[in-house]
């Protein structure tokens, strides 16, 4: 399915599916991984991947080389096994190596997984349901962004830089970072509150191992 993925307001959406804007929570001020765009207008990826049957329980490291650093990700099959499942298989299908962090907010989080560099794109598997579970939106926590939709995840992700509860039980956890945050800090920011980065930094490339 195509997807258009950038941040905005879970509580707040807009009633207009085609505006793009980011929407400020009124009590955090904080902007959201997820978008307003309808079905229709959604864009993909030319690439044609493969779903993978199950989760690959020998592969649940996944190692993103960044700039300045490699960093660790433990995925968590036993929150969300069908997230799980998608990361590795477009990981090992080398699509994540070389796309860009495309909305990154100081003291928020980083956005990256469209291979557009736009936010407006995912692969051409198709959208994911919602996976929610008790685990809160921390320091290092990766989760899955989505459209307006809960059920529409597809390749987008994004690394907090903080603690965001807000977040909580509206969006999917599926790792956390074990080693290499201070890499993560070091991603270029974006500017204005949607977090738009010009020239951004990118992932190098991805792998998975067993540790």
């Amino acid at each position: 399915m195509k997807h258009i993925l950038f941040i905005s307001l879970i509580s707040l959406f807009m009633s207009s599916c085609t505006n793009k804007s980011p929407v400020a929570d009124p009590e955090t001020k904080e902007t959201k991984p997820t978008t307003t765009s309808s079905k229709a207008q959604l864009k993909t990826t030319k690439k044609t991947l493969v779903p993978q049957d199950k989760v690959n329980m020998d592969l649940l490291t996944w190692n993103i080389q960044l700039k300045d650093g490699m960093v660790k990700i433990k995925l968590r099959p036993d929150l969300a096994p069908n997230h799980v499942k998608r990361i590795q298989a477009l990981t090992q299908q080398k699509f994540y190596d070389g796309l860009k962090f495309h909305r990154v907010i100081n003291g928020f989080m980083a956005q990256t997984g469209d291979p557009t560099g736009t936010g407006r794109s995912g692969s051409s598997l198709g959208e994911i349901d919602a996976e929610f579970s008790k685990v809160p939106f921390e320091r290092g926590v990766v989760g899955m962004a989505r459209a307006q939709d809960p059920n529409s995840a597809n390749s987008q992700f994004f690394i907090m830089f903080k603690a965001a509860p807000s977040l909580n039980n509206n969006y999917t956890v599926i790792g956390e970072v074990l080693k290499g945050m201070e890499f993560v800090d070091k991603i270029k920011k974006g500017a204005g509150p949607g977090g738009g980065v010009t020239d951004p930094d990118t992932m190098i490339k991805a792998t998975l191992s067993k540790s």
